[in-house]
């Protein structure tokens, strides 16, 4: 596994505060497009949608790529790490049961922007679900089966 080392950065500043929404991004480990499967795609949506039904976070939009995913949501503990671990983690086992592999699934660490009170958070959900569009997965937004957004 080669070493990152600047995957520690992403933790200086970082603190997580109830109610407050958030964009995250976690990558694969070394980019690998494990989710261009979509059946194992769905294995992560699983994790967000667990993560919103068990009241740790609202989600808001969210769009998994092949190598990657972007989600905004309302943080609903008081802990953005502990949430994002347990998504990693839970879709790291499924995807490895599913698919025979073994080892890391991602890279370490994620990157989180929070939102300030009173931003327009459309405009976050609007880049998180064009995403595919501008990778050219599709032609058309509606063509790609791995998004949400809870304006629909």
């Amino acid at each position: 596994m080669p070493i990152r080392p600047n995957s520690h950065l992403l933790r200086h500043g970082r603190h997580s505060e109830n109610g407050r929404a958030y964009l995250i991004t976690a990558v694969i480990h070394d980019r690998q497009p494990v989710f261009s499967d979509w059946q194992t795609g769905r294995l992560l949506v699983a994790e967000l949608r667990h993560a919103h039904d068990s009241g740790l976070a609202d989600s808001l939009a969210w769009v998994v790529m092949p190598d990657h995913f972007h989600w905004l949501m309302q943080l609903q503990g008081d802990n953005l790490g502990y949430v994002i671990g347990s998504i990693k983690s839970r879709c790291t086992l499924a995807v490895n049961k599913k698919t025979g592999r073994q080892g890391p699934l991602w890279q370490t660490g994620y990157h989180d922007r929070a939102i300030r009170d009173g931003e327009d958070l459309q405009p976050f959900a609007r880049y998180i679900v064009a995403n595919p569009l501008r990778a050219g997965l599709v032609e058309k937004i509606g063509d790609y089966p791995l998004w949400d957004a809870c304006w629909l």
